[in-house]
């Protein structure tokens, strides 16, 4: 097949069906009428998963929940469509490899040609759901599966849908790499950065209590160089602040972006914890959310698991700091001085007594600040696009899964 090149205007070279002329009205809704409705049993023989095998190796086992070990044998050695059978009940997942489906899932053995790619991009916009079931853990059984219906359109159709739901996710594949390899230079930007300085050439360097840092650079005890608020504050309607507000979902990986937070009011509380303020760096004290750190724009309240840091003295740039508590040098000592009771957590006087890497010149801070800033610009854009290719795969498989969108058969699709 002809290659697809996707980019945003993508769609300006897809062929719009007629919503009421070319149509008709299944058990499935509408779909175009030259496409069939069959049951899977039609398709497929539906098979039961056994249990897995002692022996590791290197062939998949495919749980409800996805692959979950490797054994050294497979019990299906074809293309094939595993489907949670408990559990994450009806939740499909392609395994074009030998595997081995546990027995906990359905497998397909494949009775009529049929794209497995299509198919299973069905799958994905509806799945089968086990929560009829009369248990406590949702099931599915094999009637369920047999009896289920699916869209039958012309074999080479199905397999143009299926390369353009693929070149999206091979599209999306692609953007993941390219946000690892930009979070992989961050990570080594910080600690070239924090060792040898901004310079064009590394700066002499000192050993010191928390590593190695340039030379003219001195280490601090946090509480020097912050404020820590302190005190329960009237809410109001300033927006209220929880760890759950700070993006991304990975914790690795704070950016200062922060989610749109609702009020104490909205929640119900009746009292506040912690005021900040556009001058202040927001850092999560609780273990794994050591590196949710968010420069907020506002006023406002966060919750008892944060605390709101206000520079001073030598600490010149609120962006640097927010960069020193994303930091390995301070993430280890953080978790380090955590108490070993309850929740894992850094309390006041073991976060003011970490140790920070400091340059006098402000000039310095900045510098570094702004270097890192562009790294982090870099991973947004990149979150964004693959954001908004994660958009156009879920309108495009609704599209093409319904026969909204017919594809051309001719000419290489740009």
């Amino acid at each position: 097949m002809d290659e697809l090149v996707i980019t945003p205007q993508t769609s300006e070279v897809l062929e719009t069906s007629e919503v009421l002329n070319g149509f008709k009205e299944t058990e499935i809704g509408p779909i175009p009428v030259d496409w069939e409705v069959v049951p899977l049993s039609s398709l497929a023989r539906v098979k039961y998963g056994k249990a897995k095998p002692k022996r590791e190796g290197s062939i998949p086992t495919v749980g409800s929940g996805g692959t979950y070990a490797w054994v050294n044998e497979a019990l299906v050695d074809f293309p094939t469509l595993v489907i949670g059978r408990k559990g994450t009940a009806g939740r499909a997942w392609l395994m074009d490899k030998p595997c081995w489906p546990s027995d906990t899932t359905f497998y397909l053995e494949w009775t009529q040609e049929v794209d497995i790619h299509f198919l299973f991009g069905y799958l994905t916009l509806n799945p089968l759901s086990g929560e009829h079931a009369k248990t406590t853990l949702p099931s599915l059984s094999r009637p369920d599966l047999e009896n289920y219906l699916v869209p039958f359109p012309p074999l080479p159709e199905q397999r143009r849908i299926a390369h353009v739901l693929s070149t999206i996710q091979r599209a999306i594949a692609a953007q993941d790499d390219l946000i690892a390899a930009a979070r992989e230079v961050k990570r080594s930007l910080m600690q070239r950065l924090f060792t040898y300085g901004p310079g064009p050439e590394p700066a002499a360097t000192q050993e010191t209590e928390i590593g190695e840092i340039p030379e003219h650079w001195e280490v601090m005890r946090l509480g020097n160089l912050v404020e820590i608020a302190s005190g329960q504050v009237d809410p109001r309607e300033l927006p209220y602040l929880k760890m759950i507000h700070i993006g991304p979902e990975d914790v690795e990986e704070g950016t200062g972006r922060i989610l749109t937070p609702k009020t104490a009011e909205e929640l119900g509380l009746k009292s506040g914890k912690y005021l900040f303020t556009p001058e202040d760096v927001v850092y999560s004290k609780i273990r794994p959310y050591l590196r949710k750190v968010a420069l907020p724009s506002f006023n406002g309240i966060c919750s008892a698991d944060m605390y709101p840091l206000r520079p001073k003295g030598k600490m010149g740039d609120r962006c640097f700091l927010y960069y020193v508590l994303l930091s390995d040098i301070f993430t280890k000592q953080a978790v380090s001085h955590q108490q070993r009771t309850g929740i894992p957590k850094i309390n006041r006087t073991q976060l003011k007594s970490v140790g920070i890497p400091l340059p006098n010149d402000i000039e310095e801070q900045k510098k570094i600040a702004d270097i890192l800033d562009a790294t982090v610009k870099k991973i947004e854009a990149e979150l964004n696009r693959k954001a908004a290719l994660q958009e156009l795969f879920k309108s495009m498989l609704h599209q093409l899964m319904t026969g909204q969108i017919r594809l051309k058969e001719r000419g290489t699709l740009r």
